[in-house]
C-alpha cells in the first residue's frame, strides 16, 4: 500500500513553528516511505477559518518547500460529504440530539481532563430520539470498550473513548459540521494512510477510531509530536507571535535556518544549520525524533 501523509491545518492564523514541525515530520515520513503528502484545510467552522489565512499558511508551506502532491482539499466545499455521514450513523442508529448548553457542558467538565483540553461528555442526552434532518445538535454514540493503537513515536497505545472524550459532538446547532466527523470522513476520502499531529490531539485518537470503524472507513497509522515550547518549557504566548515565519523574518531568521532548526529537532542533522529540504530526508527516522517537547531557540523569542 502506498504511504500517504498529510497535514491539515485550520486557517485561523499564521502557522506557528509547532506548525510547521508537524508538517515537515508528516512530509519526512511520507516521503522516507516512498509516498505522497497532501495538505487539507480544516476551514469546516467557517465562521472562525478565512481562505485568506489557508492561502497564507499555503505561501509559508512553500517557502520551506512543502507543497501538496494533490489538490488542496477545502473542508468547507464538503458538506455533501458530511451529510452523507451522518446518514450513515443515523441508519445504524449511532446518532442522537444534544440539547445541552454551553453552561451545561462546561459543568459538566471533568477536572482530570482539563489540563490536555478534554471535556468528557457523560451522555446526558443519550436516552433522546429524533427524526433525522432536524436542526439538532447531534452526537455519536461511542462504543463501550478500550481501543488499542501503534503510535509510530510512542509504541502501544491503549484508550477508553468513553473516558476521555465521552460522544463527541459530530453535528451543531448552527449547521456546522464538528471536526470530529470532517477528520476522519476527509482522512479516507484523501487515502491518507498515515496522520502526523501533535501531543494535544493524541487523546482524541481512540475516538476517531471507534468513529472510522462506525463508518467502515480504514484507519490510519498514527504518530503525535512533542510540542515545541518557549525556552525553560512554558507555552509559547501570543506575544511571542508563537514564531510564524513572518515574525521570524523580522528578527532575521530566513527560512533555511528554520528549517535546519525544525530538522534538527525531528533528528535529522546533528546541528541545527541552515538546510534544504532534500537535505533532511536521508537522515530521518521515526526511532530518532524525540518523543518529549522541544523548546524553541532563545535567541528568536
Amino acid at each position: 500500500m502506498e504511504c500517504i501523509g498529510r497535514f491539515a491545518p485550520s486557517p485561523t492564523g499564521e502557522l506557528h513553528l509547532g506548525n510547521l514541525r508537524t508538517a515537515l515530520a508528516s512530509w519526512l515520513s511520507a516521503r522516507a516511505g516512498g509516498g505522497r503528502w497532501v495538505i487539507r484545510m480544516e476551514d469546516v467552522d467557517t465562521a472562525r477559518c478565512r481562505s485568506t489565512l489557508g492561502e497564507a499558511q499555503l505561501r509559508d508551506l512553500a517557502a520551506l518547500g512543502l507543497e501538496s502532491d494533490g489538490p488542496v482539499l477545502w473542508q468547507s466545499r464538503r458538506a455533501g460529504a458530511y451529510q452523507a455521514a451522518l446518514q450513515r450513523l443515523f441508519g445504524a442508529g449511532l446518532l442522537y440530539p444534544c440539547a445541552c448548553t454551553r453552561k451545561d457542558l462546561a459543568a459538566m467538565a471533568s477536572a482530570p481532563h482539563l489540563d490536555e483540553g478534554l471535556r468528557p461528555y457523560p451522555g446526558t442526552c443519550r436516552h433522546r430520539a429524533l427524526p433525522f434532518l432536524r436542526p439538532d445538535a447531534l452526537r455519536f454514540r461511542v462504543p463501550d470498550g478500550a481501543v488499542d493503537w501503534e503510535d509510530l513515536l510512542r509504541g502501544p497505545q491503549r484508550d477508553d473513548p468513553a473516558a476521555l472524550t465521552g460522544d463527541p459532538l459530530l453535528h451543531r446547532r448552527d449547521g456546522c459540521y464538528a471536526y470530529h466527523l470532517a477528520v476522519v470522513v476527509d482522512d479516507a476520502a484523501q487515502g491518507v494512510t498515515e496522520v502526523v499531529r501533535g501531543l494535544d490531539l493524541r487523546g482524541v485518537t481512540a475516538t476517531q477510531a471507534r468513529l472510522q470503524e462506525a463508518l467502515g472507513l480504514p484507519r490510519p497509522a498514527y504518530a503525535h509530536l512533542g510540542l515545541v515550547t518557549a525556552p525553560g518549557g512554558s507555552r509559547l504566548g501570543k506575544r511571542d507571535g508563537a514564531l510564524g515565519l513572518a515574525l521570524l523574518a523580522h528578527r532575521g531568521v530566513d527560512p533555511a535556518r528554520v528549517l535546519g532548526w525544525l530538522g534538527w529537532s525531528l533528528g535529522c542533522l546533528e546541528r541545527p544549520e541552515p538546510a534544504r529540504l532534500e537535505e533532511l530526508l536521508p537522515g530521518f527516522s521515526w526511532s530518532r525524533v524525540p518523543a518529549g517537547p522541544v523548546e524553541a531557540p532563545a535567541d528568536w523569542i
